[in-house]
């Protein structure tokens, strides 16, 4: 009887045990993780309604359904059900309702749906052809100003064969868009009780980022009125009475780009972003926060002594400081412009993480996303220097996995750059030298930060070291530091990656015989450069890259980026050549090397990883193409990403791996 009990304990205790056990992250694990995102304060500060994606194995994608969370942390309700998917969630601003996105029964797209907030079921609010593209409520809730892109086909039906594409613009073509013919988004205002939608504004540009004045009687909103909105980035803030046959007025007239108008709440002013440069396209600019009367006079800076990009603008509730979010060495965190000291003060600046999606609750207290190296994205409220959870969805998935540590790094280049990383490693401790992998962030105006980042925590729980580095180029270390690589790829960046490797070699953390290297995007485009320049790495992974700049121009959507900083190809051949040197220096290469790419992909499009794959296999190089149909930039179907990890590993294991001795050899 005595050993009967005993086996009846330890039987009642396995499953407790099995349960409290972790075992290190593996790509299928991603199928459990939730995604938190568009967070939104209810106008009396006690309620967040958010989104929670959740991937459907069965149907192999993400559903997203609505929940709402209380400030004070005591309640989580789920709202939304069903196959479904329910975005975008916004508040009435009388607070009584909150409306979203849904396809649901609707031949025309999303639509702005509508449910009380004490629960019931949602009902439909339009029915409208043409995407909605963004849609905010009017202060007395009655109206809804909206961004809806022009149907195609003139919202016709579609002809049973499809007519040929006819193209006359200069930017012609665009991720996840596809080929641009003449169809552009506008503002529209939509009565919700006599459901009359009214046109605003129209032409041959597009417009966006709508925002309602306190009062409800104008609308402030961006747009590119210049001749050919197509060859630069000169957008505008523009007002707009909010009724129909009213004319735009102008209220900034800086040729670079001012977007994210926010009212202040009592109407009086205008808080929004504007480049630091008046340069035709942006991509190596950095957002200063500035702020001008509603009538665009007494325009001025907030932060152009920052030296850093800045992001999502909130005013808090008196309209006496203005909330913004700062992106700097590897964070972002949060500061407040107070307007009667003219000078801005740190709300909360974590050591390691990052925040995002914050709004104001009251001059105190602020919430916003949060994460982590060890955590992806929960909601937080942030009150006088501390933060305190609100939501702890990632709780049940993170008490199953093991993660990999984390820690900081810096190292100098051959040229005494000071260069900042991050280091992944399957635990704390360093007995000995590990197989590693150098893997890029894209962009390349964007940094790697302190947050939950799903490949590199993969790779390094397959026994990888694994380092992430802001090479030259990258955002977080001032304006020079980003402008450093203008006209110039593939030179300073890879400066700047060999010298962490070298860095972290020194240090007895990864193997010198066992390199790899990969990243996506300008990640990609990296790989390829650095594979070309040195050949100690042993195994590369580049995805959504190109080496043949000479050959790339047309046929992705950065046109205007070429002419504007590398000039036309006819009249600048060497230096696109020069740019092209992974590609006409393949023969150096010798790292076996996986290229991967998404059929559709415009941006950087699946040819550029084709020449270099040929190029080669032609030479006998170990090499493998991996192509993902129906896929734009970005892999977005579940399955197809847990394959990129997977195959990530298996590309990496066959090359890194340690080799078993010898026989006979001690």
């Amino acid at each position: 009887m005595k050993y009967v009990m005993l086996i009846l304990v330890a039987l009642a205790f396995k499953p407790i045990c099995a349960q409290v056990v972790k075992k290190p992250l593996k790509p299928t694990d991603l199928y459990k993780q939730p995604t938190l995102m568009a967070p939104q304060l209810s106008p009396d500060g006690k309620w967040l309604v958010y989104e929670l994606s959740e991937v459907d194995t069965a149907k192999d994608k993400r559903i997203s359904h609505l929940w709402m969370q209380s400030f004070d942390g005591k309640q989580s309700i789920q709202l939304t059900y069903g196959d479904e998917p329910a975005s975008t969630p916004k508040w009435t601003p009388d607070g009584k309702f909150i409306s979203y996105l849904s396809e649901k029964d609707s031949k025309n797209g999303g639509q702005v749906w509508m449910m009380d907030r004490r629960g019931g079921e949602g009902h439909k609010l339009t029915d409208i052809k043409g995407e909605i593209e963004e849609y905010v409520w009017s202060p007395d809730s009655k109206k809804l100003a909206l961004i809806i892109k022009d149907p195609e086909n003139k919202g016709k039906e579609a002809p049973k064969t499809t007519p040929p594409i006819k193209i006359d613009r200069y930017h012609f073509k665009q991720d996840i868009e596809g080929y641009l013919q003449h169809l552009h988004s506008h503002l529209y205002l939509y009565d919700v009780g006599s459901k009359k939608l009214d046109t605003l504004t129209s032409g041959k540009m597009d417009d966006g980022s709508p925002q309602w004045s306190p009062d409800g009687k104008t609308i402030a909103y961006i747009s590119n009125h210049t001749a050919d909105p197509d060859r630069n980035e000169n957008t505008d803030i523009f007002t707009i009475e909010a009724k129909p046959g009213a004319e735009p007025k102008q209220l900034t007239t800086f040729t670079g780009h001012d977007i994210n108008p926010v009212w202040s709440p009592d109407g009086k002013r205008i808080a929004y972003l504007r480049s630091t440069s008046d340069a035709d396209y942006f991509i190596y600019q950095h957002d200063v926060l500035f702020l001008m009367d509603a009538d665009g006079k007494n325009n001025r800076p907030l932060t152009d002594q920052l030296d850093r990009p800045v992001s999502n603008i909130a005013w808090s509730k008196d309209g006496k400081d203005l909330e913004y979010v700062v992106s700097s060495d590897r964070i972002r965190y949060i500061n407040r412009y107070n307007l009667l000291l003219r000078k801005s003060v740190l709300v909360y600046r974590g050591n390691e993480c990052s925040f995002s999606d914050i709004a104001g609750h009251s001059l105190a207290t602020w919430v916003g996303r949060m994460t982590t190296p060890y955590m992806p994205n929960e909601l937080v409220a942030i009150e006088n220097g501390k933060v305190r959870r609100l939501t702890f969805h990632q709780e049940k998935w993170l008490s199953e996995v093991k993660l990999a540590y984390v820690k900081g790094f810096q190292s100098f280049s051959s040229d005494g750059t000071l260069v900042s990383g991050i280091l992944y490693m399957p635990d704390s401790v360093v007995t000995k030298k590990m197989p590693f992998i150098l893997y890029i962030h894209g962009g390349p105006t964007d940094q790697d930060e302190f947050e939950f980042d799903e490949i590199r925590q993969t790779l390094a729980c397959a026994g990888y070291a694994v380092a992430a580095v802001n090479y030259r180029g990258s955002t977080g270390r001032g304006i020079e530091f980003t402008k450093a690589i203008y006209a110039d790829w593939g030179n300073k960046e890879v400066k700047d990656l060999l010298g962490a490797v070298d860095e972290l070699v020194k240090l007895g953390i990864a193997d010198k015989d066992r390199l790899g290297i990969g990243g996506w995007s300008y990640g990609g485009i990296l790989t390829d450069y650095t594979i070309a320049t040195d050949p100690r790495f042993k195994a590369a992974s580049s995805g959504a890259g190109s080496a043949l700049q000479l050959a790339i121009y047309g046929s992705d959507q950065w046109v205007m980026q070429y002419d504007n900083e590398l000039g036309a190809p006819w009249k600048n051949a060497d230096k696109y050549i020069k740019l092209s040197y992974p590609f006409f220096h393949a023969d150096k290469i010798k790292t076996p090397t996986q290229f991967m790419s998404g059929l559709k992909d415009f941006n950087v499009p699946t040819g550029g990883g084709e020449q270099m794959y040929e190029a080669l296999r032609s030479q006998g190089i170990p090499t493998q193409l991996v192509l993902y149909p129906g896929q734009y930039h970005g892999i977005t179907v579940p399955s197809y990403q847990v394959d990129r990890l997977q195959r990530y590993i298996e590309w990496f294991d066959k090359y890194l791996s340690p080799q078993p001795p010898k026989v006979g050899a001690f």
